[in-house]
């Protein structure tokens, strides 16, 4: 450990300067300018290659979910592909029409199938076929695939979204020479999007739903989870939607989740690359500044009330054991929050960590084990999570116990000066990582600019974890990792793991 931090201190040494050379070359090399309908807007010039990655995002997650239409906003991202009026339809005007009427006769549909009296089943078959036909009606002016397969014909490469608890982001990379037609796409497909194979994409959501969560143990335990830690705040919905609601949406509810949370003063769009501002920036606000104009939507989710005891959520299964617990923390706004990165980091980062060292090299009762912040997201209170995966002969509660003793020796003594020193140096390094290709640039100054307002928020991070001492450890795990703020998560398995062969052949 005394020589791994040696090293890490000659790092330091090392990154310093190139840290503090690459701050003052972006301040010199980055343009933020926000446009008058509210859409931020930032250029990075970096003309190592000619390229560029651009990378837009939208400041509205699962959390802004409307409470029966749960999934919504991870819907909408797959709307965004769809296409536009002009891409991805061979007839407009004809199509607009056809899929006013696919929503019409939706609605009288689910308004009948969900009449709690008097339902007439007959007539629910009905209007579900007459829905249908109008839906295939619809699909005739499709041209699948139109939206990305420009993008790809032109060069374009790593295209993707995600959609979080906490916002939604969309990505990819072009040719320098491809900066307009970029522009030009990424801006169109929220001008006015459309809901095109609504209905179709809602059932390939359903499927994603029924492969990550119903059939996966580990995904209903995450799923219950967050549930039960989450009472109030929206956090303890799934953000790929419950069930009932991926049946019932409507591209109409799509459409008003856009009108609401994609405006301008929402977004957040970065661009880095072989681009040169003065050039760019007309073209980013001749394509962005057709978005219309709105208020900024308020923010005002359920606050968690605070936890008053210990919750359980433990589920039998025919797979491998696995036990979980999580201590609310505030948001990523807290001044404790350095603090609870440099806990995560001592705990779990790494070969030498505390967590693998215990669990999994000396004990070896895991084959796994870690604990980390930012669960289920950052944006609000959340969760700073502990979890180990025990291995065949060992328990939940070993693993449980070995967990808490680690807890326990962070509240009641120090952590070492060659732990701290190696959480600000890793800390450090990976900064200087990032900044080292154009994507993770793009994706680092959009957020620290949606999030604090300002880009440079992502140095002065260093900043923060530079003041984080001993005694600051030990009191943020003290007040945080209490048992009447902990939510317990187990996966209870019938396989009996640690089962000799001879046991296992009599279960069978």
């Amino acid at each position: 450990m005394r020589r791994l931090a040696r090293l890490f201190a000659f790092l330091v040494l090392i990154a310093v300067p190139l840290l503090s050379q690459d701050i003052a070359s972006l301040e010199k090399r980055i343009t933020v300018r926000k446009l008058p309908n509210g859409l931020t807007l930032l250029v990075m010039e970096r003309p190592e290659a000619p390229v560029f990655s651009a990378y837009t995002l939208v400041d509205a997650g699962s959390v802004q979910d409307p409470m029966d239409e749960t999934g919504l906003a991870h819907m909408f991202e797959h709307m965004a592909f769809k296409g536009t009026k002009a891409i991805g339809t061979t007839n407009w005007p004809a199509e607009k029409v056809a899929l006013q009427k696919v929503e019409q006769t939706y609605a009288a549909y689910i308004r009948e199938a969900e009449r709690r009296v008097g339902r007439d089943d007959k007539k629910v078959a009905e209007l579900e076929k007459t829905w249908q036909d109008a839906t295939k009606e619809a699909e005739k002016y499709v041209v699948r695939n139109a939206y990305p397969q420009i993008i790809e014909d032109n060069g374009g490469v790593g295209m993707n979204a995600q959609t979080s608890d906490d916002q939604t982001v969309y990505y990819y990379s072009f040719p320098s020479n491809r900066f307009q037609l970029w522009a030009y796409l990424e801006s169109d497909r929220f001008v006015e999007p459309v809901m095109r194979e609504f209905y179709k994409e809602r059932d390939v959501v359903f499927e994603e739903r029924r492969m990550s969560t119903e059939s996966s143990p580990f995904g209903r335990l995450y799923e219950q989870f967050i549930a039960t830690a989450f009472l109030a705040h929206p956090y303890h919905r799934p953000t790929i939607g419950w069930a009932s609601d991926l049946h019932r949406f409507s591209a109409t509810d799509a459409e008003r989740f856009f009108r609401t949370y994609y405006v301008p003063s929402n977004m957040v769009v970065a661009a880095v690359g072989d681009i040169k501002s003065e050039q760019a920036l007309p073209i980013l606000e001749k394509y962005f500044g057709r978005l219309t104009k709105a208020p900024q939507p308020i923010e005002d989710p359920t606050i968690e009330p605070p936890q008053r005891a210990e919750r359980r959520v433990v589920l039998t299964e025919a797979t491998q054991p696995i036990y979980v617990e999580g201590y609310h923390r505030p948001d990523y706004r807290d001044p404790d929050d350095a603090i609870y990165d440099a806990i995560s980091d001592i705990l779990s980062n790494g070969r030498t960590s505390r967590l693998f060292r215990s669990l999994v090299r000396d004990k070896k009762i895991a084959a796994d084990s870690a604990g980390f912040s930012g669960w289920p997201g950052v944006k609000y209170p959340h969760l700073f999570a502990f979890y180990a995966v025990p291995t065949p002969g060992h328990t939940n509660d070993e693993v449980r116990d070995a967990i808490r003793a680690e807890i326990e020796r962070l509240k009641t003594s120090d952590v070492s000066d060659d732990e701290l020193a190696m959480f600000k140096t890793r800390a450090r390094a990976d900064l200087i990582r990032s900044l080292g290709n154009n994507s993770g640039l793009a994706a680092q100054l959009a957020t620290f600019q949606a999030r604090f307002g300002d880009w440079r928020e992502l140095f002065r991070q260093l900043d923060r974890y530079d003041k984080v001492n001993k005694a600051d450890v030990r009191r943020v795990a003290a007040k945080t990792f209490v048992p009447e703020n902990r939510t317990v998560g187990i996966i209870e398995s019938t396989k009996m793991a640690g089962a000799t062969p001879a046991e296992k052949s009599e279960e069978k």
